[in-house]
């Protein structure tokens, strides 16, 4: 599988294209915006998914457009960020045809099962974040950051959500790959021994 990280979007957010290099499937998690430059970056492959890792406008800014582009890709986000939210912050469920939900367990496959994502609920930031897990690589959205994590001021959010999330994430095991919705990569051990707000909520659980 390959992966390319882009910054889209007037806030600069990590947007991912993951695509399978036999079958040339591909899935596009949170195109925050510059859709166009995303649709070039798929040149030749063909999308099967438009993955959210939440609703708000930065992480979702360009699906629409993606979606007119690529009318056989499912858009899948969780039920909590499109429904009974505030639109000037989740804006998606004005601008989409329709959209898929999916919330912790579930799993999304494409290129003949060789790409495996599974779909853990990490709410905080927003009521309905995800973290998506393929193999060792976690595309954590804004709720695990390099050194931070994500904002809870906003509606939806939640600190003891978060450092419950935080904490989840910390317990996994493994030395996995930390592939967030804003700023730098970074690896789940380096954030268990520097990030301050994963260590608290790892101290939390004694």
């Amino acid at each position: 599988m390959n992966v390319k990280m882009m910054q889209v979007g007037p806030l600069g957010t990590n947007c991912y294209i993951l695509e399978d290099e036999k079958t040339r499937e591909a899935a596009v998690i949170d195109p925050g915006g510059d859709a166009p430059e995303i649709i070039r970056a798929l040149e030749g492959a063909k999308l099967r998914y438009i993955l959210l890792t939440h609703g708000h406008y930065d992480h979702t800014g360009g699906a629409a457009e993606l979606e007119r582009a690529f009318p056989q890709a499912a858009l899948y986000i969780h039920q909590k960020d499109l429904e009974d939210v505030d639109p000037s912050l989740f804006p998606l469920r004005t601008q989409i045809q329709g959209a898929n939900f999916y919330d912790e367990g579930a799993w999304i496959a494409f290129g003949g099962d060789a790409v495996k994502i599974q779909v853990l609920h990490t709410p905080g930031h927003s009521e309905g974040s995800v973290t998506l897990r393929c193999g060792d690589l976690l595309f954590c959205g804004d709720t695990l950051f390099a050194g931070s994590c994500g904002r809870t001021d906003f509606p939806g959010g939640s600190v003891p959500k978060m450092l419950a999330s935080l904490r989840r994430l910390g317990e996994l095991e493994g030395d996995l790959q930390i592939l967030p919705g804003h700023m730098d990569v970074s690896t789940l051990e380096k954030e268990r021994r520097q990030n301050p707000y994963l260590r608290q909520a790892l101290r939390e659980t004694t």
